[in-house]
């Protein structure tokens, strides 16, 4: 008797973890493919385009300065301003390529 009662109390624990723990893992999933997947897709291509840089692109950085690369080593970027002011950055300041340099010349 007392074995047939413990049965459905035994169900009915199974189906409250489902019921506790379903939201809670369905949200981790949800956020997971919201927030983190994007998140690595941006990185992914921002790892991509500070690694294709070259010498006469034009770049962006992250403070808004806008400039063309004179000099490119593995962590520094050197950009021209304008005709006499040259600037140091760090390759991880280029926010953007505006437009590439043998593009320019082909014009």
């Amino acid at each position: 008797m007392w074995l047939a009662a413990d049965a459905p109390a035994q169900a009915q624990g199974l189906e409250g973890y489902l019921i506790t723990y379903g939201p809670l893992v369905l949200m981790f999933v949800v956020l997971y493919f919201l927030l983190i997947r994007p998140q690595q897709k941006r990185q992914k291509t921002r790892t991509m385009m500070l690694g294709n840089l070259k010498k006469g692109d034009k770049v962006v950085t992250i403070g808004g300065l806008h400039g063309t690369i004179l000099e490119i080593t593995d962590d520094t970027v050197i950009l021209r301003v304008n005709d006499v002011t040259k600037l140091t950055f760090e390759r991880s300041a280029v926010n953007a390529v505006s437009s590439t340099g043998a593009g320019d010349e082909k014009k």
